[in-house]
Formats: C-alpha cells, structure tokens, sequence
C-alpha cells in the first residue's frame, strides 16, 4: 500500500497513486473520509465518498492505465475538490442510460450531488474533478 501523500504547497489535500482496478474505490473512499474528518467536514463523508467512488469507476472501466492518482484538497474553509486522474484523454459525458441500464449513471449522479465538476486534460491523460461545498455552520 503507497502511503498518502500531503500536498507541499498550496491548499491543504492528500493524494495517493492507486492502481487502476475497482479494489481502489475502498481505498479512495478511506482517502476521502479520513481527510474530511480531519478538516472537521463529517456532513460531506458520504457524498464525497460516493463520488469518489463514481469517478474512480469511469477512470476504471475507461482509462485502459495501470495507474490513477485520487486527491481531495481544501481550496477554501468550505469548498473541498476530489479529483482523479488517469491517463486517458478521451472526454467522460454524462449520458442517460436506458432503463434497466446497470451502469451508464455515474456522472449524471456526480453532476447532482456536487457543485460543480471538469476534466482538466493533460499531456498524458486528464484530471475529473468535482468540488462538494459545507454548509456555512460546517
């Protein structure tokens, strides 16, 4: 297991590379809870957890990469942003699945439940991210 990494500079977050298979989304939720609890945000534990879950999946069944890296990060008191990049450039898009449709509903859930979310592209692959944001007794 990698251990987590604190960002050197800028807000405060954690990030840890990860291998590219459905096993990390325990991982990433653990990421995720742990660096809400500590920022004292225990309202966005299970809705960060899910969406980490999303984002990890799409990065999963899409990317083809061995390797991801999943960061949360504090931009502000109240704005947390979970990300997760891979080395896929082809675009996530929300798309409606037909009915009994098992999969297909992760970014439309993403789309929901956040802020607001992006896909930052890179040279090597993209970065998706979505920020959750506390409620301002949080």
């Amino acid at each position: 297991m990698t251990a987590t990494e604190p960002n050197e500079t800028g807000s405060p977050g954690y990030s840890q590379p990860m291998p590219c298979e459905p096993e990390s989304a325990r991982r990433a939720r653990a990421l995720v809870d742990t660096a809400l609890t500590l920022w004292r945000l225990a309202d966005l534990v299970d809705v960060g957890k899910l969406v980490v879950s999303e984002l990890v999946g799409n990065a999963v069944r899409h990317s083809r990469g061995a390797h991801m890296r999943v960061s949360v990060s504090l931009p502000t008191p109240r704005r947390v942003r979970i990300a997760v990049t891979d080395r896929s450039t082809a675009s996530p898009a929300p798309r409606k699945p037909a009915g009994e449709e098992e999969t297909g509903r992760g970014l439309l859930l993403v789309a929901a439940l956040t802020d607001r979310w992006e896909v930052e592209y890179r040279d090597q692959g993209k970065t998706v991210w979505a920020e959750l944001l506390a409620d301002e007794g949080s």
